[in-house]
């Protein structure tokens, strides 16, 4: 049985098996060129919140080269369910919601749920290179699959157009696994990896 933060935001009761800190290893396995990239990497998750109705998200990611770590990159973004915004949200920019914040008890949360007994969700993540991703999925108790909605890039950017995640609670640890489109290819497998709970 999962323990529900105190002060948790209903809207992330849904979310809340992701919060902490995760640390682990993983996998890169990508074609490019005629050539396949294959390398161990470890990586460091973390979901906070600050007591509004989305998840604060972070990751970096290192390289294992004999006894040093290489940086490799870094992600942040936000995470929600996926509703359409109401008068009481705050936004856009700074303004103050008016009204009723919406969506405040269990009752008006379950009422997202879908047919498929899940709530939709809602990722954006923004990569250093310029990058930045909207994802639309589906979290399903303690597993979420979302894809791409949109891409972009900034000017000088590598190509690469599609993207899929699903990450999954299994035995205590947070697996995940990335398939991309890059560089002209369709979309495959590219990356995955198991964390464990560190805080």
């Amino acid at each position: 049985m999962r323990e529900i933060p105190v002060g948790l935001p209903s809207e992330l009761v849904p979310l809340s098996w992701l919060l902490g800190v995760w640390e682990g290893t993983g996998v890169i396995d990508y074609p490019i060129e005629g050539e396949t990239v294959s390398r161990e990497f470890g990586h460091r998750v973390s979901f906070s919140h600050d007591g509004l109705p989305y998840l604060n998200y972070s990751s970096f990611a290192w390289l294992f080269d004999g006894d040093d770590d290489v940086p490799l990159t870094a992600e942040s973004g936000f995470w929600r369910l996926d509703r359409p915004r109401e008068n009481g949200d705050q936004g856009p920019a700074l303004l103050p919601g008016r009204g009723e914040q919406p969506y405040t008890t269990t009752e008006n949360v379950e009422s997202l749920r879908r047919a498929d007994d899940g709530f939709p969700i809602q990722a954006s993540i923004v990569h250093p290179d310029g990058a930045s991703e909207l994802y639309l999925g589906t979290i399903t108790g303690p597993r979420i699959d979302m894809s791409t909605d949109a891409i972009m890039s900034a000017p000088g950017g590598k190509p690469f157009s599609a993207s899929t995640r699903m990450y999954g609670l299994v035995d205590g640890h947070l697996l995940w696994a990335w398939d991309i489109a890059a560089f002209g290819q369709e979309l495959r497998s590219h990356a995955s990896a198991r964390l464990a709970k560190v805080d």
